[in-house]
Order: structure tokens, then sequence, then C-alpha cells
């Protein structure tokens, strides 16, 4: 949030992309790549992953083995695999042989459903094991059911230049039957990336969450897990959740409570409550994976804020617990900050499914299905893929849809209050400004855009991957809606370098609203020598009142001044080709500049200097 409506209107955004180009097959964290990885072209390896086309080229242990026959279903379309579920003595095998080409990243996903009649929580009588070669990947049992499927993913970049077979083995024992059902098997390469952002972990963390709401969507209670690699060549012996909204309440009653630990031990919580350490059972290795567990709790807070209920409306902004990043300088324990945002995390995979009376609406991060629970509930799962965090809504909102003329489905969500022309022209100005940024900077992807409008935000605006917190504003909610690249593609550090998201998102608003910022420049003032454009929010939560003037304000003139510095075309080439490099990654200042100078034969020594933009 921020300290002023302005400040709500931007988040980082090029500190995420460097992280992100380390941590996720398929990102760069530079323009410049090695010859061999420049060569490989992304392609998706598995052939017909999804089951549907018959059963070549798999070999499967038995005819039934790939099958679209009742009892289970498919995670997309109408076939999937299904192995064991015979409630006896049994094995069954699926393989399919496949060539990684030498120079790429390579990352194996599929998506796995566990139903068992086992009725234990401490024994794994039966077990499908996934290899890639003679390597396991990954051993699961009758202890992970689920409802649902789980999205799983593995680094295989080591197997490049060979041809391996990808094996899928489940056995199970005498008795009481365990189903291990899998689809949409996927081996996706890309252009490998450099060496040095292997520092950044835990990566690829996908999250599955269930809760279940009071009847007025103040109280929310259930389980998360998350699975995720170790990326480092450090193993990695204990992780940190970040309970970010603590800050909203006291250690001694604090709305998020993480409790019942499994897969690790829990710690001490530090950073004001809003960090708990977890000591994993054993140091996970380069390249191993391993889950955390734990159930949840959260109770909104009152008041109009990115968490907090106003009136029969509460806004679930940063309450789900996610995995804090170790880098080269170690663990990123950065404190909350109400004047910007502290939120530094690795794009991820999540599947929330969230349990509330039929009477409230629930806009949610990513992609939404509702469907009937018990007794006058529903059930809203929201799917989301290479987000940063998640957050939702629930209350009795006015909803009107539309689609963007680019094809993006927007829906916009009011309290009462909200007069119908003004969520009409919230609903257009969202169509035109989700068109205007994908133009300039690469295509939205994260299916549809929900806007939940409310004049009471003290803070004006706040951003989520697929779904932003707004008054009534054209500005503003252009602004929201640019930071789904300036922060949410193309991410950053936001605590140690926020301009990299809010300088840049309003640079684009400007875009968007046909400004160029012509002079703007001529207007600034420093406060003292120390005052940067690229400060951290250390600074700035001391040195509040000049945050939005500096990050904001002079952060974008010096966009505009680059834009006209280097010419028109150069700069919409860099930015457009930058978001493509850094897509789902992390960003820092020091890459950016190094774009800027290979974008342009003059020497950008001097523009950084008067731009006070260090790094």
């Amino acid at each position: 949030m921020r300290s002023t409506p302005h400040k709500a209107f931007a988040t980082s955004a090029l500190a995420v992309a460097a992280l992100a180009a380390a941590l996720l097959p398929g990102t760069s964290a530079s323009a410049a790549e090695p010859s061999d990885a420049a060569a490989c072209t992304s392609s998706q390896l598995i052939t017909n992953g999804g089951f549907e086309s018959g059963t070549s080229p798999w070999t499967q242990s038995s005819t039934s083995v790939i099958t679209s026959r009742s009892g289970q279903s498919a995670h997309g379309g109408t076939s999937f695999a299904w192995l064991d579920g015979t409630g006896s003595t049994h094995t069954d095998t699926l393989s399919q042989s496949v060539t990684i080409p030498s120079g790429c990243a390579a990352t194996l996903s599929f998506w796995l459903h566990t139903d068992t009649a086992e009725t234990t929580s401490s024994t794994a009588y039966d077990k499908l094991t996934a290899k890639i070669g003679s390597t396991t990947l990954a051993t699961y049992s009758n202890l992970d059911k689920n409802t649902g499927y789980v999205k799983k993913s593995f680094d295989v970049s080591a197997f490049a230049g060979q041809t391996v077979t990808v094996a899928f083995s489940g056995t199970e024992d005498s008795s009481l039957q365990t189903s291990f059902v899998l689809d949409d098997v996927a081996l996706d390469t890309s252009a490998a990336t450099t060496p040095g952002d292997t520092t950044r972990t835990p990566a690829s963390p996908g999250y599955t969450v269930s809760l279940t709401s009071n009847s007025s969507g103040t109280s929310w209670t259930g389980h998360e897990s998350v699975t995720f690699t170790n990326a480092s060549a450090t193993a990695l012996s204990e992780v940190y959740l970040r309970l970010w909204d603590n800050y909203h309440g006291t250690c001694s009653a604090p709305p998020i409570t993480v409790s019942n630990v499994t897969g690790g031990t829990a710690g001490a919580l530090s950073v004001a409550c809003t960090a708990l350490e977890v000591a994993l059972p054993t140091p996970l290795a380069q390249g191993q994976s391993t889950t955390i567990g734990f159930d949840l709790g959260i109770t909104v807070p009152s008041g109009a804020d990115r968490f907090g209920y106003d009136g029969a409306f509460s806004m679930i902004g940063n309450a789900l617990p996610v995995l804090a990043i170790r880098d080269g300088s170690g663990w990123h324990l950065d404190p909350y900050t109400n004047n910007g945002e502290s939120f530094y995390s690795l794009a991820a995979d999540f599947k929330v499914t969230l349990d509330h009376p039929s009477s409230l609406l629930v806009p949610a991060t990513g992609t939404s299905v509702d469907t009937p629970g018990s007794s006058g509930r529903t059930v809203t799962t929201a799917t989301a893929s290479k987000v940063r965090d998640f957050a939702w809504a629930a209350g009795p909102f006015s909803k009107i849809s539309g689609t963007s003329p680019g094809g993006v489905p927007i829906n916009i969500y009011s309290v009462s209050g909200i007069s119908s022309s003004s969520a009409q022209s919230m609903l257009s100005t969202a169509k035109s400004a989700v068109d205007a940024h994908a133009g300039r900077f690469g295509g939205y992807p994260y299916g549809e855009l929900d806007a939940v409008i409310d004049n009471n935000f003290w803070f004006g605006g706040m951003e989520y991957p697929g779904f932003v917190l707004d008054l009534v504003s054209t500005t503003a909610l252009t602004h929201e809606i640019g930071h789904q690249w300036w922060y949410g593609i193309v991410g950053d550090d936001e605590y140690n370098s926020p301009w990299l998201d809010e300088a840049f998102t309003d640079y684009a608003t400007d875009l968007a609203q046909g400004l160029t910022g012509t002079n703007c420049w001529n207007s600034v003032s420093w406060a003292s020598s120390a005052e940067k454009i690229t400060n951290s929010m250390a600074y700035w939560d001391a040195h509040s009142s000049r945050y939005s003037t500096v990050v904001y304000g002079y952060g974008k003139c010096a966009l505009h001044d680059l834009r006209r510095l280097i010419g028109d075309t150069a700069m919409t080439n860099l930015l457009k080709s930058y978001a493509s490099s850094h897509w789902y990654g992390v960003s820092t200042t020091a890459e950016f500049k190094a774009a800027a100078q290979a974008a342009t034969s003059t020497d950008l020594t001097s523009f950084w200097t008067t731009h006070r933009i260090d790094g």
C-alpha cells in the first residue's frame, strides 16, 4: 500500500524478472545468451501428453492404463492415465522416450490426482515413482491424496543432449486401493539461462490451498501446502514462510495463524511475526524437491485496506503464506511496509479452493470456476499459473463483465455506493488499458482480469496478479493494470528496488493515456544528496513524504528522458524485448541499465548519474 493514493498505483517490475530468469527455465537474466542456448528452439517434447490421441507413443503395462473410463476424470479433455486402483497387489507402468536438444533448459511437468481408500496418515503403502532416465524425480504415495489435480514440475535441464525415457511406475499392496491419475504430461524446452541466477531459491513453487469461510467472509480456515525445488548449489536446510498480514495485528493475536506443519519443523516467528522458519528434515540438494504443509487460519481485520473489510466487503491480499527467497545475499526477510510493498517472490502455480456462502461473490487471482457446495454454499476454485501472489475478495458485490478488443475477459466488482455508470466507466478503462499495455510489453497471460472498486480505499489502488483493488479513477486503474507487467510478469525485489515496478508502471500509464512527460524532469528538486530514485523502502519509510514524488514522479520522468535520448523506436523495442527476456523472471537495476546501454550507441553513464539511478 502507499502513503498517498498515488503510491498505491504502482509496484516494482524489473528486479523480479532477473529472479525468475535464474529460477525458472525458459527465462533469461540478460539480453546476451550463450551461442548454444541461442540455438535452442522452445518446444514441447512429449507427444500425446494429454492422452487424447490414443496410446501412441506411450508404452503402458496394460491396455487399461490410458483410459477414459468412469471412476476418475481428466484434468483436461476426456482421457487420462490411471495407474493402480485395484485394491490388490499390482504394478502399472507408463513411459515415453524423448530427446532433449543440447543447449536447452528443460522442465518436465504433469498433473497428478491421488485418491485412496487407505485411512492411515503416516504409512505409505502404495507408491508412484516418477523418473527420467535412471534418475528418480519424486515418489508419491497414498499420503498425498487430494481432491483434485496438483501440478508437479521438475528441472531436467541436466539431460540436455540426451535421449531419455520419462517413466511412471505405480505399485499397490494387497488391500485398500490407491489410484494415481496422470494427465497433461509435458516436457518444455527453451533457451538455457545464463549461469549465476541459481542462487535464488526455493524455485518453481506450487501452492495448493483449501479454505472455508464464515458467513461474512471475514474468517477463513483450512490447509495450504507448497511444493518447491532447491535451485541453488548450496543445500537448503530451511525455508521461511512470509505471513505478511500479521503486520495488521499483534503477535499475541495474529490475523494469520499457521499450525500442524508437516514436511518440516516450525520454528519461532520473527520479523514482527511476519516470518516463520520451517526446518527441513534433511538438507535439500540442488535440483531436489519437497513439500511442506500446514493448517491455516485467516482473520480479516476491520478497515478498507488491501487486507481488511469495509462493511460487508472483505479484501484479502497477501493473506496466503508464501515462500521467502534466499539469494546470494542470504534470506530476504525484510519488514512489512505500509508505505509501499515489501513483497519479493518467484512466479508460482496456485490452486485455491474457497468454500463460502452463495450470497458472497469471490473474485480472485487466476481463472475461477464456481460449483455448488452444501446447504447454500458455493465452492470457488481458482487456478493461476506463474503468478507471484494470490489475492481474493468476498462480499455481495455488484458485478459487470466484458471482453477487451484483444480478447481479455474482464470483471468489475463494485461495493455498494458505486454507481452503475462508474462501474461501466471502469470496465471501459480496463478494456483499453489491458490492450494498450499488452501491445507495448507482450500479451496478457493471466486469463481473466478482476477489478474490485471501492472509493473508501485510503491507498488509492493495489495490484495482484490478475486482480486489482482500485478507486473510481481512470489513471489509477490504468496504473494498477500496468503492474500486471511491471511486478507481475517482470518481477523485482519490491522492498529494495521499488522503482523497478512503480516508475515503470507510471511510465506505462502515461503512454497508455497519450502523455509524453514533456519537460517533466525540469521540475525535479532533490531534498538531499542521499535522495535517489533507486533507494530502498528502508530509506523511503524514513522519508515517506518524498516517496511518491521521487519513485513515481521522478522515476517515470527519467524513463521519459531516456526515451527522448535514445529515440522512441529504440525505447519501445528496449522495453518490449526486456519484458520478453525477463518474462516470469526477476529484474534488477543493473540488468536494466545494461539492456538500455546495449540499445544505444550513446554513452549513458552521465544519464544515470544525473537521474540518480544507481545499481
